[in-house]
């Protein structure tokens, strides 16, 4: 596979100031529920982190203005949505939304985008790449198991998400 060299498209300001206001709560629901769905999918998912089960990551999207602390106990493993990150993390990864959810999907190559600073990882790296190969063990799809619990609208966003600009290959995404 071959990385296409171009930056990863960060969501439009607009966007992101009009998601501010709006309360975290639901967004909370919808990540318990996306998670309860993965881990039924795939039952040993946080089993495969080992010694760094149970650690905790803060993922950070760039443009916008909402962070996720992910809890990966094995028999609890557990999201929140927080407006700022604390520092009683593990780790923390940073960057645009579009490429973090890329890295867990695997249209994103991680290493690619932390070389280029498209993301930024901090704290506990091995921790960090031992979810990343948790998660690509699994073959975790998030978008996809996200338009799942959205039904036939979640299905139409998902086709906005994979292919923003009318089925062009988005930004930075892999080639076979």
């Amino acid at each position: 596979m071959t990385l296409l060299h171009t930056p990863v498209s960060a969501l439009p300001p607009l966007v992101s100031a009009a998601l501010r206001p709006l309360p975290l709560q639901p967004l909370e629901l919808f990540l318990a529920a996306l998670l309860k769905r993965i881990v039924r999918q795939h039952p040993r998912m946080f089993e495969r982190l080992g010694a760094h089960a149970g650690k905790r990551y803060g993922l950070a999207p760039s443009d916008v203005p909402f962070a996720f602390i992910l809890d990966t106990s094995a028999k609890a493993p557990r999201i929140r949505a927080v407006r700022n990150l604390n520092d009683s993390l593990d780790a923390r990864i940073s960057g645009p939304l579009a490429a973090l959810l890329g890295m867990v999907d695997g249209s994103y190559d991680g290493d690619a985008l932390f070389f280029s600073r498209t993301i930024v990882v901090e704290g506990d790296i091995e921790a960090v790449l031992a979810l990343r190969n948790a998660i690509d063990d699994a073959g975790v799809d998030v978008i996809r198991e996200a338009a799942a619990l959205l039904g036939p609208l979640g299905w139409i966003g998902q086709a906005f998400v994979r292919h923003p600009q009318g089925g062009q290959r988005s930004p930075g995404r892999r080639e076979s």
